[in-house]
């Protein structure tokens, strides 16, 4: 890990008291960021864990509390298929918050997942420029993204062995792989590592081990592993099952 960036590992006792979690840390960093700056720039994942937080978001009192008018939403990875396809992460944010709150569609950044997917990442790209009003060579700085865990310590759609792993310049990238195996499109550490604060929200026994093998060894070849915050905090948002082989000393 980058020296003087340790994680903070918040534990919480169900995937329900997770989720309320989640959207506190949403609602709590929205409210600061615009009373302080005037906007809020959050980038979500996909995946089953953080649905159920989406859902809270578009629910009182989040949806009342949360100042909107200031939000500008992003996502940290796509799959390149329909918005109505199950698959879609965008899709499922749309069904489970984003239809029920009051947020500027001009400031809702879907990835373009019916594009050729380099030229996707390429209008992505472009898209967080003009958002953040950043100049090339310039990295946008994120509030706070939201990241998951997976079987195989993949996070966004950043996976073992691929290329998109050394990637050092490009903000967003097209890749393959995954469950389902299709075309994607995933933000890459420059950006990543560069956000203020980043959670990875992990739920359920199933994911203890790879939570055990990332905490433990922040130094190795898996993809979450290469999440090294430059600058910002780095939080695990954990429920109990999903912590249960960490040790706590």
């Amino acid at each position: 890990m980058v020296a003087g960036v340790r994680p903070e590992i918040i534990i919480e006792e169900n995937p329900n008291l997770l989720a309320v979690r989640g959207a506190r840390l949403f609602d709590e960093t929205a409210r600061k960021c615009v009373e302080k700056e005037g906007r809020f720039f959050v980038a979500l994942s996909g995946g089953s864990t953080p649905r159920a937080m989406h859902r809270m978001l578009g629910e009182e009192p989040c949806r009342s509390l949360i100042p909107w008018q200031g939000v500008h939403l992003f996502w940290v990875d796509e799959r390149c298929v329909s918005w109505d396809d199950p698959a879609s992460s965008y899709g499922a944010a749309r069904r489970d918050f984003l239809d029920r709150i009051p947020l500027p569609e001009k400031q809702v950044y879907p990835m373009p997942a019916d594009m050729v997917p380099e030229d996707g990442a390429l209008d992505y790209q472009r898209d967080l420029r003009q958002a953040f009003q950043s100049v090339e060579g310039q990295i946008p700085i994120f509030d706070l993204i939201f990241l998951g865990l997976g079987m195989d310590g993949h996070t966004a759609s950043l996976f073992p062995g691929q290329a998109a792993l050394d990637e050092r310049e490009r903000l967003v990238v097209a890749v393959k792989g995954g469950d389902p195996d299709v075309p994607r499109l995933t933000m890459t550490y420059p950006l990543l590592n560069r956000a203020r604060v980043l959670v990875f929200m992990v739920s359920g026994r199933g994911k203890a081990k790879m939570v055990k093998t990332v905490l433990e060894s922040p130094d190795g070849p898996l993809p979450s592993q290469g999440i090294r915050p430059i600058h910002g905090r780095l939080i695990w948002l954990l429920d109990r099952d999903a912590a249960s082989l960490i040790s706590r000393d």
